[in-house]
């Protein structure tokens, strides 16, 4: 016969594993990849940089 058993751990550790299952699955559904992400921040900082290329020096 097991051993007495705490059940406030045993729905935390459900809860965790629920939350850690449905972040997986939200990182997968809309996360980007590292290519993606360095691929929007070297276009972010091109434009930033075409921008301050037109800037007027009074």
């Amino acid at each position: 016969m097991p051993g007495i058993v705490n059940l406030n751990k045993v729905r935390k550790a459900t809860q965790r594993a629920n939350k850690k299952r449905q972040a997986d699955e939200n990182a997968i559904k809309y996360g980007l990849s590292k290519a993606e992400k360095t691929l929007a921040k070297a276009r972010a900082d091109k434009a930033i940089q075409h921008l301050d290329g037109k800037r007027r020096k009074d």
